[in-house]
């Protein structure tokens, strides 16, 4: 079991070189570099991220595979950013620290999905705002057609 770091201000997902290294992760190099700022805006001082791994989640019933940055210079073994959390949106309980895995994409391999969510949250979200842009050009259209008459 490896302790895992929700972290909103993170804008990717990432796994200490020491713990890859620890648990003898298969690392894949990267194309080309990426280089890392740290929470005080200095570049990382280790170096920029050079590989990847792949990596299974379970947790509480969600499964994913996913690719991981190795970086080096971390105290937290993996720290799961931004794009998972916009991802699968869980509930976080603040004040217990409780975690509910309740939005996941399909792709996740969530079994339980009730009758009353029939799509994943993302998803939900993500028709809500093609829908608002399609108003939005629909209203643009008609106020450029008013302005040619």
């Amino acid at each position: 079991m490896t302790e895992v770091l929700l972290d909103s201000g993170a804008t990717g997902l990432v796994m200490s070189e020491e713990f890859a290294r620890r648990h003898k992760f298969k690392r894949t190099k990267l194309e080309r570099l990426v280089y890392v700022r740290d929470v005080n805006g200095t570049l990382n001082y280790v170096g920029p991220i050079v590989n990847t791994v792949e990596v299974e989640i379970f947790f509480k019933g969600h499964k994913e595979k996913m690719s991981i940055d190795v970086i080096g210079g971390q105290k937290w073994s993996v720290i799961l950013g931004i794009p998972w959390l916009a991802c699968h949106n869980p509930e976080i309980d603040w004040k217990t620290g409780e975690v509910r895995m309740m939005r996941c994409p399909d792709e996740c391999e969530k079994k339980w999905r009730t009758g009353r969510q029939m799509k994943p949250g993302w998803k939900k979200q993500k028709e809500r705002k093609e829908k608002t842009n399609d108003r939005r050009r629909k209203n643009n259209s008609k106020n450029s057609r008013r302005k040619e008459e």
